[in-house]
């Protein structure tokens, strides 16, 4: 699509620079016919040929101008959603804010293949149609336009050699302290109420600096370069003027092709000239196309695209090993448990002990370094993602609502049933405390918006997760934020999720939670220190050190 579009706009760009020859062919005529003939019907007719000319020329730069704009509009259409899936997964996979530079990335490619900077080297493509005709009028005219469109490819030239290395650099320190502030941002309360924010302050302020010191440098060579090319171009246009006069005073020659040879000159080394200008937005865009790619080849889906219905199987643990990437201590060992639907089982064991970690494998947020994670016999990380979704819920540690009304985030962001939504607030035991916000369901949350508390936002993501009477649901500190109501709540919807059939994963701080259980599961290291029925894992943990992994609080 890309390249078919760029091949439109170059065979456009031909007949775009055919046509400008239209002023200084008229220049000529005139010159030499009209202004000897003192023919007024002459001019008449010069004069309505190059109107058409001109007329035509404007036509076709605008279909020039649009083409490029389709192509950045269709470039968007087609990487948008690529580019969001891949820098979701890459956050997934490390946190890294600098995910979100792939969509600043496409929006600023957008932008530059809709800017005057492409059109520069199609232009320069077809410049030796000007040469031709310098030729053509004189081959002295010739040799000087060649001679100056090798020193202006010698400078740019030079403006790589000069500027690449510099340039690279800074748009990385640029990415870096872009993505350093966003991080730290998320941060703002505890920045603000411990008085973190001059220390932080130096360290953005050095790295912005830094990546503006670079960005100036590789400018100042750019634009040296940029002037001494411009100024040549400039003087070259004099010295063609003067070598016409000399040969116009030797007969050699006409003023008027004296005239056109040298707006001819100045067309023939403009688009150069523009290449060196617009050097700049060509690196950054070369950069960000490199950037785009590295993230759609890192983190490209390894998903199966085939949806699957609902499931009533087991849930299958077969020797689980995961290592973060680039890491050889593995978090978890050689997990395996499985639990069947009705059942809820209850993992428990100390900080660190690989716990979250093991809810994210379970939900397919990461994929296990090796064995794997089977619900009806179904790897849950090859699972296509909207399928999987119907049947899965899932209550994190840390409570993300998405920008929307409470509906919106309990329905998933999704078109939703206002009955399923009622359902699983109702089952939540959330339904009366929405029913008190200034606009019930349709209360908008999110930055700038209500705020809602942590008991609030735990219970609605509750909500979320039991929303569509999902098959396997997986909470991870369900009750950190709750009072005893809520945690009273909690336990109700547990049940009525277990009575539905579904398979309920359970990871709590609060041991007393854990009698609904019918399963433990003690993680100690990230191995399996005990499994079983609930009553026999308890009564086989002694008091030391058994016990204490049970009743610990939550870590990974």
């Amino acid at each position: 699509m890309f390249l078919a579009g760029l091949g439109w706009a170059a065979i456009l760009s031909a007949f775009v620079n055919i046509l400008q020859l239209t002023v200084p062919l008229y220049m000529l005529q005139v010159h030499d016919r009209v202004l000897n003939s003192q023919s007024i019907d002459t001019l008449v007719m010069l004069s309505i040929a190059a109107a058409g000319a001109l007329a035509l020329y404007g036509t076709l730069e605008f279909i020039r101008t649009q083409s490029f704009q389709v192509i950045g509009g269709r470039l968007l259409r087609q990487l948008n959603l690529p580019v969001l899936e891949a820098s979701i997964r890459a956050s997934v996979k490390d946190g890294s804010a600098k995910a979100a530079q792939g969509l600043r990335d496409l929006m600023d490619l957008r932008t530059f293949m809709t800017s005057p900077a492409m059109a520069a080297p199609l232009e320069a493509l077809w410049s030796p149609i000007f040469l031709v005709t310098l030729f053509f009028l004189h081959p002295i005219y010739g040799i000087v336009g060649f001679l100056a469109v090798i020193v202006i490819i010698a400078g740019n030239v030079a403006t790589d050699l000069l500027t690449r290395n510099l340039l690279k650099e800074a748009n990385k320190a640029q990415v870096d302290s872009v993505a350093l502030v966003a991080a730290d941002l998320r941060h703002a309360e505890a920045i603000e109420a411990m008085g973190m924010l001059p220390a932080l302050s130096r360290r953005w302020r050095a790295a912005q600096l830094h990546a503006v010191a670079l960005a100036e440098a590789g400018n100042s060579r750019a634009k040296a370069v940029s002037t001494i090319t411009r100024t040549l171009r400039f003087g070259i246009q004099v010295l063609v003027l003067a070598i016409g006069a000399v040969l116009v005073i030797n007969r050699a020659a006409s003023p008027g092709a004296m005239i056109a040879a040298s707006i001819l000159m100045g067309r023939l080394l403009l688009p150069f000239d523009s290449v060196i200008d617009n050097w700049r937005s060509w690196v950054n865009a070369s950069a960000g196309w490199r950037r785009l790619r590295d993230l759609l080849e890192e983190n490209a889906t390894a998903r199966e695209t085939m949806t699957k219905s609902s499931t009533e199987g087991d849930l299958v643990v077969d020797r689980v090993v995961y290592a973060v990437p680039g890491q050889d201590l593995p978090i978890l060992k050689g997990v395996s448990f499985s639990v069947s639907p009705g059942e809820v089982l209850g993992i428990v064991g100390p900080s660190a002990a690989g716990k979250s970690t093991l809810a994210r494998l379970l939900v397919g947020i990461v994929r296990a370094t090796a064995g794997g994670v089977y619900l009806d016999g179904h790897n849950v990380f090859l699972w296509e993602r909207s399928s999987f979704g119907a049947v899965v819920g899932y209550l994190p540690q840390q409570i993300s609502l998405l920008e929307g009304t409470i509906r919106d985030n309990i329905a998933r962001m999704g078109e939703s049933d206002p009955r399923a939504v009622i359902e699983a607030a109702r089952t939540a035991d959330v339904h009366e405390m929405i029913g008190r916000l200034p606009l019930g369901y349709d209360t908008p949350i999110g930055d700038g918006k209500l705020t809602l508390s942590g008991g609030q936002r735990q219970r609605i993501g509750l909500a979320r997760a039991l929303y569509g009477r999902p098959r396997l649901i997986v909470l991870d500190e369900p009750n950190a934020s709750l009072d005893a109501a809520g945690e009273t709540a909690l336990m109700r919807a547990i049940r009525a999720a277990k009575a539905d059939g579904a398979i309920v994963v359970l990871i709590a701080h609060r041991p007393s939670i854990m009698e609904i259980a019918d399963k433990l599961l003690v993680l100690e290291g990230g191995r399996v220190a005990q499994f079983g029925p609930r009553t026999d894992v308890v009564a086989a943990l002694t008091p030391g050190r058994g016990r204490a992994a049970a009743e610990a609080g939550a870590g990974r």
